[in-house]
């Protein structure tokens, strides 16, 4: 099974697990010394969901839970608020602009009495 998302490309990268041992120099020991270290894979969280493609067939696709949150994936058969927008209906759903504050009054300039 392919671990890459098939939207933004996601996929496996390769790095390291760090075992360590001692007591830290801040809580009094000699310092956390490093005593082995092991090649390992950081998968990304890749899910099979049921999307809706752009010419309105529904397809199951390999998605990473990133693109599920941020929206890039069109669910079928959505209801009510998890239904996602028409890309149209998206420029008219655009926050606007806050308005301006008003400017802060002047203070009053004292006068010197005769």
């Amino acid at each position: 099974m392919s671990k890459v998302c098939e939207i933004c490309g996601k996929g496996v990268h390769s790095g390291r697990k760090y075992a360590r041992r001692g007591l830290a120099r801040a809580k009094g020991g000699a310092g956390r010394k490093i005593t082995g270290n092991t090649k390992r894979t950081f998968s990304p969280n890749i899910q099979r969901v049921r999307t809706v493609t752009d010419s309105g067939a529904v397809k199951r696709v390999r998605v990473c839970t990133e693109c599920i949150k941020t929206g890039r994936v069109r669910k079928p058969g959505a209801l009510g608020k998890r239904r996602l927008p028409e890309p149209e209906a998206q420029a008219e759903l655009a926050p606007v602009a806050a308005p301006e504050p008003a400017p802060a009054p002047e203070p009053e300039q004292e006068t010197e009495a005769p």
